[in-house]
C-alpha cells in the first residue's frame, strides 16, 4: 500500500513528526508553530511538552508520557510507552498507556491532525523513525519538519564551535548505543568528537576515548541542560573531567542520569569558551526573578527578563473587582455614547478592560468611541486600547504617569473645544494627580470608579516558601502597594533576595517593611526596572569574575547574617 492510499477510517487523517529541538523554546522552527497551532491531537514526551504546548491551539487532545503509576504498569522496553491525556477534558481520569506508534496510527483515524513531537530532529530519534514506517504501511500521509539536534544547538548554547578555520572533522556519537568499533573509530581520529551520554556517565565514555587512543590532556566541555536557563557547562580534559564534576558536587547525584552533551577535540576552542560563552554569560542567567503582578499584566517585562537569561515568575498581588455602585458607571458609558465627554481618559490596562465589559455589556463596540478623543497614560494601556480597535490620541512623549500625561494634555480652549468634560474611568484607590492637573488645565471631570482594587489571594505554599527562603533571586517592586500587598499575602523577602524598585516612593515602602532596596530604575518605567536589575547582575558577574571567584546567583550565596536594612 503506498503512503498516499488511505484505509477506511483514517481518509484525510495526517501526521506531522516535529523537532522540537534541545530544550529552548524559541528554537522551533515557523513551520513546527503552524504545524502545532492547527493540530487536533498532540503526541510527545513530558521532556518536551512544554516546549510545544503554549503554541497548540486551546483545547487539543494530548498524549504524552505519564511518570506515574501507569507508566510502571507500561509493556516491557522497545518503543516509547504514551499515556492517553484529553486535554480539553475537564476530570481526571486513569490515563491509558500505549505503544507510542499504535497511539500515532489511532489519533490520525477520522481525519485527526496529529503532531507528533520528539526532543531535538525526528531524523535522529529512532522510535520516531519506526513510527514513521508504520505510517507509510498503513497509509497514513505524513510530514517531518527538522528540529535543532541536540548535539549541534547545546555546543552552540555552551560557545563551543565544533569546527575553525582549518575544517576539522566533526563525528557525533551516541554514548549510550556506540559499539567498541565506534569508540575505536572516533579515538583514532584526530577531529572533533560530540558525545551524547549522561552525567553519570561522562567519566566512562572520557574513559573510552582514552582507551582508544585519544591522549588524557585533550580538552573537553560537559553541558547539562543545554540551552535552557538551568544549563550548566564544565571545562576539563578526558582525563580530568571526573575529577572536575566530582568536586562541584555533580556526581554522585539523583539526577546523575540526566542528558549531556560533550565536546572533545583539541580545535573544539574549549580554551576559547570564556570569550564565547554568550548565553551563561547573559547578566541575569538563570536568575528566578519575582514579578509581583498578573502574567496578562507582565507579558512584556517578563519577556525582556528572558531576555537577560532570567526565569520570571509571576505573583498577582492585587485582583481586580467590579466597583459595589456599578450606577456612576453606567452613567457615565450611556454619557460617552450621547456627546458628554470630549475626552476619555485610560490610566491602566484595567479601565480599558473595565470600559470594555461594560460596552460588550451594552452591545457597543470601539465605534462608540467615535468623536471623542482618547488618552493612554502609557504604552502597554495604549496597547490595550489598540486591541479593543482604538488608537489613542494622546500617549505622554515623557514620563509615562499621570504627570507626563498632565505635561502634554492641552489646556481647555472654549473655541476648539465644544465640550470641557473628561470622563475619567479609574480604580477606587488612583490618587488625585490627574483630576488636579486637569481641572487646573480647565477641564470638568467625571472621576468614576471603574473597578475596585483588593488584596490577591496568597500564592501557593511552594512560592510562598521560596519567596520567605530565599528561593528566588530578585524582586520587582513597581509600586508602594506591592510592597505591602506581596508581604501581606506571601511574606517578606529573603535578606539574600535583591529588592529592585521603581522609584524613591516604592524604595520607601519597602525601607519600611525592613527590606534593603538594592536597585533602583533611573525613571519610572517597569521596562527601566527591568535594566537596572540587569545592569546589576552584569556589574555582580564582572566583580566575580574579577575576584577569580564563581559566578553564582543571588539564592546560592551562603550568608553568616542577615543583610540590615539600609538607612541611606
Amino acid at each position: 500500500m503506498s503512503p498516499t492510499t488511505l484505509p477506511a477510517g483514517l481518509e484525510h487523517g495526517h501526521v506531522t513528526f516535529l523537532g522540537a529541538g534541545p530544550g529552548d523554546p524559541g528554537l522551533l522552527t515557523l513551520r513546527a508553530v503552524e504545524a502545532l497551532a492547527n493540530a487536533d491531537v498532540l503526541v510527545a514526551e513530558h521532556e518536551v511538552l512544554d516546549v510545544v504546548r503554549q503554541h497548540a491551539r486551546s483545547g487539543v487532545a494530548e498524549v504524552h508520557t505519564e511518570t506515574g503509576a501507569a507508566a510502571d504498569a507500561a509493556p516491557g522496553p522497545g518503543t516509547p510507552q504514551l499515556a492517553v491525556v484529553d486535554g480539553s477534558s475537564t476530570t481526571a481520569g486513569s490515563p491509558a498507556v500505549r505503544d507510542a506508534a499504535h497511539l500515532v496510527m489511532e489519533a490520525a483515524r477520522g481525519g485527526r491532525r496529529v503532531v507528533r513531537a520528539v526532543s531535538g530532529d525526528p531524523g535522529l530519534d529512532t522510535y520516531a523513525t519506526n513510527e514513521m514506517l508504520a505510517c507509510a504501511a498503513a497509509g497514513v500521509p505524513f510530514e517531518v519538519v527538522p528540529g535543532v539536534a541536540a548535539a549541534v544547538g547545546v555546543p552552540a548554547y555552551a560557545g563551543v564551535p565544533l569546527r575553525d578555520a582549518q575544517g576539522a572533522d566533526v563525528r557525533f556519537v551516541d554514548a549510550r548505543t556506540a559499539s567498541d568499533r565506534c569508540w575505536t573509530e572516533v579515538g583514532a581520529s584526530d577531529g572533533t568528537v560530540v558525545v551524547s551520554t549522561t552525567l553519570d556517565s561522562v567519566g566512562a565514555a572520557a574513559g573510552e576515548l582514552v582507551s582508544a587512543g585519544r591522549k588524557p590532556d585533550t580538552p573537553m566541555t560537559v553541558t547539562v541542560a543545554g540551552t535552557t536557563t538551568r544549563q550548566r557547562t564544565w571545562t576539563a580534559t578526558l582525563g580530568t573531567i571526573a575529577q572536575t564534576l566530582k568536586q562541584a558536587k555533580v556526581l554522585p547525584s539523583p539526577e546523575g542520569g540526566r542528558p549531556v552533551i560533550a565536546v572533545v577535540g583539541e580545535r573544539s576552542a574549549a580554551a576559547q569558551r570564556d570569550q564565547l560563552s554568550w548565553f551563561e554569560s547573559k547578566p541575569l542567567f538563570g536568575w528566578r526573578v519575582l514579578v509581583p503582578r498578573t502574567k496578562e499584566q507582565a507579558a512584556s517585562l517578563s519577556d525582556q527578563l528572558r531576555s537577560y537569561g532570567a526565569v520570571p515568575h509571576e505573583v498577582p498581588t492585587i485582583a481586580v473587582e467590579p466597583p459595589r455602585t456599578p450606577q456612576q458607571m453606567e452613567r457615565a458609558v450611556k454619557g460617552l455614547v450621547t456627546g458628554r465627554y470630549e475626552w476619555i481618559a485610560f490610566t491602566s490596562v484595567n479601565a480599558v478592560k473595565a470600559v470594555r465589559e461594560k460596552f460588550e455589556e451594552y452591545g457597543l463596540d470601539a465605534r462608540a468611541f467615535a468623536g471623542i478623543k482618547v488618552a493612554a497614560v502609557g504604552e502597554q494601556t495604549a496597547k490595550a486600547l489598540i486591541a479593543f480597535g482604538v488608537k489613542p490620541d494622546l500617549v505622554p512623549s515623557g514620563e509615562q504617569s499621570a504627570a507626563g500625561l498632565l505635561e502634554d494634555w492641552p489646556p481647555y480652549d472654549p473655541v476648539f473645544d465644544p465640550i470641557d468634560r473628561v470622563f475619567l474611568p479609574r480604580a477606587d484607590i488612583a490618587t488625585e494627580t490627574l483630576v488636579a492637573g486637569l481641572i487646573e488645565l480647565g477641564w470638568e471631570v467625571d472621576d468614576v470608579t471603574a473597578y475596585r482594587t483588593v488584596r490577591a489571594s496568597p500564592p501557593p505554599a511552594e512560592t510562598r516558601e521560596a519567596i520567605k527562603g530565599g528561593g528566588f533571586d530578585a524582586v520587582l517592586f513597581t509600586s508602594s502597594s506591592t510592597v505591602r500587598n506581596l508581604v501581606g499575602i506571601a511574606g517578606k523577602p529573603h535578606n539574600v533576595t535583591v529588592i529592585a524598585c521603581i522609584g524613591p516612593a516604592t524604595a520607601k515602602t519597602a525601607e519600611e517593611h525592613g527590606l534593603r532596596v538594592d536597585v533602583m530604575a533611573p525613571e519610572p518605567s517597569v521596562h527601566k526596572l527591568a535594566e537596572a536589575l540587569a545592569d546589576f547582575g552584569l556589574r555582580r558577574r564582572a566583580a566575580a569574575v574579577e575576584a577569580g571567584d564563581p559566578v553564582t546567583r543571588p539564592s546560592e550565596r551562603r550568608p553568616g547574617a542577615r543583610r540590615r536594612r539600609s538607612t541611606t
